[in-house]
């Protein structure tokens, strides 16, 4: 049995999709109309740049939406993809948007407008460099939890991804995630600030939860093809009305990553196929599971290699 995953931000780059984009009407058409709902040349931002723009994050989160659907459309329609051994779909973050595209539970355009509506409202949360993200590399949570508990009392300092074992991201108030770096640091363990604009998947971002919750309720969903493995509870569902309410807690809740392949290779799936820009997942994937089939598809001679082993 397989899986199917999206990417997540940090995985643009200027350029992404632009083979298909080059070679299938279908695509063009996808790019045009995510040009249309949104009123501005987002193709343009895909495809040419500039980088500071695609970084952005209400234009880096339908961008990569974008892609992953574009190539999605084109391995199931140009190359007759056999989803039938499929059991879930599975998205990181925004991702997450784009698996319940793919899977049949909102449209193109709906699934649109909700992450450019998202990636402003959680740009708009905190203001430009009052809050950071670390990488925190080597360390395992209970280890990042109590160096954590040090310096809790002062302010927002959160787990915000569980990405694999040796790589978690921690999200807060810039001083505190600097004053955390130094602990960790201290205590000889590894950590990379992030170069993002704002602190993702913690409790600073409950004003854009707020914000968006209206949104998202307005929004016509409906039960996916596939179940979906939510990054809030890292376990399936396809009922619509939970998938809205896990969508708004995603907002500032950790993203369950390993938890979630974890749980999927517990179903027996032994397949993981990531869908989208960038091969992030991919070696997500390999580190939670190195025994696992984990592979990644952005460009044609990928989807050429899957459907001849297929």
């Amino acid at each position: 049995m397989k899986a199917i995953l999206f990417p997540g931000q940090g995985s643009q780059v200027v350029g992404m999709g632009s083979e298909f984009y080059n070679n299938f009407s279908s695509v063009k058409e996808i790019f045009n109309s995510a040009d249309e709902k949104l009123k501005f040349k987002l193709s343009k931002i895909i495809l040419e740049g500039p980088e500071d723009q695609l970084k952005l994050t209400q234009n880096t989160q339908p961008a990569i939406l974008t892609v992953s659907y574009a190539i999605f459309k084109i391995l199931k329609e140009e190359f007759n993809y056999n989803f039938e051994n499929t059991k879930y779909f599975a998205g990181h973050s925004l991702g997450e948007y784009s698996a319940l595209l793919c899977a049949g539970s909102l449209s193109f355009e709906d699934a649109l407008y909700l992450l450019f509506e998202r990636g402003k409202s959680m740009q708009e949360a905190v203001p430009v460099g009052k809050g950071g993200m670390l990488a925190v590399l080597g360390s395992e949570n209970e280890e990042i939890e109590d160096c954590i508990k040090k310096i809790k009392s002062k302010g927002v300092c959160e787990i915000a991804n569980d990405n694999a074992p040796g790589q978690i991201i921690v999200s807060g108030n810039i001083e505190l995630i600097q004053e955390l770096q130094n602990i960790l640091k201290e205590n000889k363990k590894k950590s990379i600030m992030l170069p993002v604009s704002a602190p993702f998947h913690c409790s600073l971002m409950n004003a854009a939860a707020t914000n968006m919750k209206s949104k998202i309720e307005n929004v016509n969903f409906t039960k996916p093809n596939y179940e979906i493995i939510t990054n809030v509870s890292a376990s399936p569902t396809n009922d619509p009305v939970k998938i809205k309410k896990l969508l708004v807690e995603q907002i500032y809740s950790k993203v369950r990553w390993r938890e979630s392949i974890l749980y999927m290779a517990n179903q027996n799936i032994t397949e993981y196929l990531e869908i989208g820009p960038g091969k992030v997942l991919t070696g997500l994937v390999k580190r939670i599971l190195p025994s696992a089939n984990s592979s990644s598809i952005n460009s044609i001679e990928d989807i050429k290699n899957i459907t001849n082993e297929s």
